[in-house]
């Protein structure tokens, strides 16, 4: 039986991004910087700063996601193909 991963490897992998995910959802509910005046860099409220570095870390698991865990095989079968009879290139 198989689990439809390719290797350990593969499957260890999902499972971090699988956890960043549910880590960024916990995140993402920052109760602790709501009544926090602090300014980083002398300008931007401490919540922004954390919102803004919850993006970036948002956007490091989103290609992670799509590194993998995107399934193999999809965009093949996506493809258009050549009528038969014909050969695929440029004339």
């Amino acid at each position: 039986m198989t689990n439809g991963y390719s290797s350990p490897a593969e499957a260890a992998m999902r499972m971090v991004v699988w956890g960043l995910v549910l880590l960024l959802l916990v995140l993402h509910q920052d109760i602790w910087f709501w009544n926090d005046g602090t300014l980083v860099f002398g300008f931007m409220p401490i919540a922004l700063f954390f919102h803004a570095c919850i993006s970036i870390a948002a956007s490091v698991t989103w290609f992670m996601a799509t590194k993998f865990c995107w399934p193999t095989g999809v965009d093949d079968a996506l493809a258009p193909t050549p009528p038969a009879g014909e050969k695929g290139g440029a004339a």
